[in-house]
């Protein structure tokens, strides 16, 4: 009873809240109008919570899209689909606020109200709501009105014809108002409204009000009726679609508003799909052509950005003589942005042209943008060139990277040089150890092998844990041999260097590689490199060293925990620094779960019988409380080494029904060690 009273006086709090002068008090309120409604039942939500909503005069835009927000939560809390059209009188206030984002939210949740009505419902409630806005004084109404025909008409029983051409003369209607932002509302869900409507309807009305939006003097109104295209193009047959929409996509291509020819330049190709490639090729290239040369920068970057996709569409014979000639010169394009656009897709022209096509025509361009001075460009044409060496290898492109990956790897901007090091392991993987160790002309070294060390003392952190990162992914790729020559040398001996943080760098680099190299490289040499580290004079050095032999123990046999890590974090537990004693018996507990006789998993709230510490996986778990419970057990069966287990722990101790019996040691504290019979399963 007292949880129920407490439950209640938290919301009648709620609803006080809603009327509190203090806006954000208001604000935490109307977000929990789910438990509010909850709280009251769907009779009271309906006769008390909604009436209140409708008639609030809150005058925050923040609290009005917050309600508009969490109305369309409100549906399951009203009492079924026949009472859903309580909803509406409170969204139409909203629909016909000043505040977009507020008449968009209150949009969004009146479609989701009239999706889950009854057709009664819809009659009734919904599309004479529908009504009112659009024939509203004021244009927001209107303009939230062209979002919901799509809804009332497709929920419209068939057989209401005359609603039907009622909703439709009144979207012809807003399709022609003299206010432009509810022309531009109309042209924006034409589509959606389209797609509900009959297919003759579409072919004649539809098609009709969309030759007449085309023509509109606002460039804002022709923009949206640009996307348009594509969703008119996929509901009429494509000899229609030819006749009727690619003139006027033609038209739009040659605009006067470069926003108009923007927006087909990133539809055109959606267009392109929906008549066909035979079609696109005729009809529509000499179109796309046309765009990639515009004047202004961003449609020939929205073309450019489509450039792979068309190739793939129209086929290589035409790419290579109507779209290459085009990507050559925007690959000097005066816009570094136009250029790095291309970049970032040029690489899948390859597949679609093939090997002798991609090395006439594309491999100059590669070479050309790997050169560009713009770090965005090369980056883009070096994380695609994996794409390229599925048709000619990157052999070809060998020579020419390393310079651009030098100049990368010594940008400036940290984030280039972040960038280019995530790269490096997948290029190596592509062009083998000889890619690392080549000389570029007049170089005594190997540049990349170099660069790779290089970026462990970079003076940004995030540069310095990439490359540690980098070094391990490169040893996956080429082995522990190959790392133990050409990497942990030179990782050893940055260990002395003077600066405590590139040190903190090394301990880091040689944890990650000692899981990599495997155990006997890792004996030899990370192992006496982390020792002679637990003796730095620095502390921040020595808890990194603490920390990484608990990482290490994970990659080693129990015999190197017992013999070689625990010893030294004994040690180190002795440390005069606090947070290297905090760090080394954090190591020592892994320790003991990688080494100890007892490794398991606690499921629920189950212990070994009489109270025994059970070491985790992950951390210790410890009850006093004596139950049941299934665990993962390293164990000696019948003195023959460990082997791994589940039992099943029995209340009382062993006995009573066991399959057979298992005797296992469990650690217990820090040392000692206890013999038990459990139960196997």
């Amino acid at each position: 009873m007292g949880d129920e009273a407490d439950d209640l006086f938290n919301v009648a709090m709620l609803i006080d809240e809603l009327k509190n002068e203090n806006v954000q008090l208001r604000l935490n309120s109307i977000r929990r109008l789910t438990t509010i409604a909850s709280a009251l039942g769907a009779e009271r939500t309906r006769s008390e919570l909604i009436p209140f909503l409708t008639d609030s005069n809150d005058d925050e835009d923040e609290c009005l899209l917050a309600i508009a927000e969490e109305m369309g939560n409100l549906i399951p809390k009203v009492g079924g689909p026949e009472h859903v059209h309580c909803l509406l009188a409170p969204l139409e206030n909203l629909a016909t606020v000043e505040e977009t984002v507020v008449r968009e939210k209150a949009v969004d949740a009146a479609c989701k109200v009239g999706k889950s009505m009854n057709e009664e419902g819809i009659h009734e409630h919904y599309i004479p709501m529908v009504q009112r806005l659009a024939n509203g004084d004021w244009f927001t109404a209107r303009v939230s009105a062209c979002g919901m025909f799509a809804v009332a008409y497709q929920k419209c029983a068939a057989s209401k014809t005359e609603l039907r051409r009622g909703l439709q003369q009144t979207f012809s209607k807003l399709c022609c108002d003299e206010t432009p932002m509810v022309r531009r509302a109309a042209a924006q869900h034409l589509g959606t409204f389209a797609a509900v409507c009959e297919t003759e309807y579409v072919k004649t009305e539809i098609m009709a009000l969309f030759q007449q939006l085309t023509t509109d003097e606002q460039d804002s109104v022709r923009l949206l009726a640009v996307e348009d295209c594509a969703a008119l193009g996929r509901l009429l047959p494509k000899e229609e679609c030819v006749f009727e929409v690619v003139p006027i996509v033609k038209k739009f291509a040659a605009d006067k508003s470069w926003r108009v020819r923007y927006q087909v330049a990133r539809q055109l190709y959606e267009l392109c799909e929906s008549i066909g490639k035979d079609l696109a090729r005729t009809e529509l290239l000499p179109s796309y052509e046309q765009l990639l040369m515009d004047n202004e920068a961003e449609v020939r970057i929205a073309s450019a950005s489509k450039v792979s996709s068309f190739c793939t569409l129209v086929g290589a014979e035409a790419a290579a003589t109507k779209i290459i000639p085009r990507v050559k010169e925007l690959a000097s394009d005066a816009s570094q942005h136009v250029r790095a656009a291309l970049a970032s897709v040029i690489m899948g022209l390859a597949p679609t042209l093939g090997k002798v096509q991609t090395i006439d025509q594309l491999l100059p361009i590669f070479l050309v943008l790997l050169k560009d001075e713009f770090p965005e460009v090369r980056l883009n044409i070096i994380s695609k060139l994996d794409q390229v060496n599925q048709v000619i290898g990157v052999d070809l492109l060998s020579q020419e990277l390393l310079p651009a990956i030098k100049d990368l790897a010594e940008d400036i901007h940290w984030r280039v040089r972040l960038a280019i090091i995530e790269y490096i392991p997948l290029l190596a993987s592509q062009m083998g150890t000889a890619f690392l160790f080549q000389k570029t002309s007049g170089a005594k070294e190997e540049q990349l092998n170099n660069l790779c060390l290089q970026w462990l003392s970079d003076r940004v952190y995030s540069i310095r844990e990439a490359a540690a990162v980098n070094l391990q992914k490169l040893t996956e790729v080429f082995g522990s041999e190959w790392a133990r020559t050409h990497i942990l040398p030179h990782v050893i001996d940055l260990l002395g260097n003077p600066h405590y943080l590139y040190r903190m760098t090394m301990v880091k680099a040689l944890t990650l590689l000692a899981g990599a190299v495997g155990q006997e490289v890792c004996m030899r040499d990370v192992m006496p490199a982390l020792k002679t580290a637990s003796r730095d004079k620095v502390p921040n050095v020595r808890f990194s060293v603490a920390k990484a032999f608990g990482e290490v123990a994970s990659a080693v046999d129990a015999s190197v925990v017992e013999g070689e890590i625990k010893p030294i974090l004994f040690e180190m537990e002795q440390d005069a620094d606090a947070d290297v004693r905090f760090y080394a018996t954090q190591s020592l507990q892994i320790a003991k779960t990688s080494s100890g006789w007892l490794d398991a998993t606690m499921h629920a709230r189950a212990s070994c019988a009489g109270g025994v510490r059970v070491t985790g996986a992950r951390e210790p778990a410890w009850s006093a409380r004596r139950g049941r419970g299934v665990y993962s057990v390293r164990c000696e069966r019948d003195g023959v080494g460990g082997g791994t287990s589940l039992l099943d722990i029995p209340q009382e101790g062993p006995g009573g029904g066991a399959v057979g019996i298992l005797s296992f040691k469990a650690s217990v504290g820090v040392d000692v060690l206890r013999t038990m019979q459990c139960n196997a399963m």
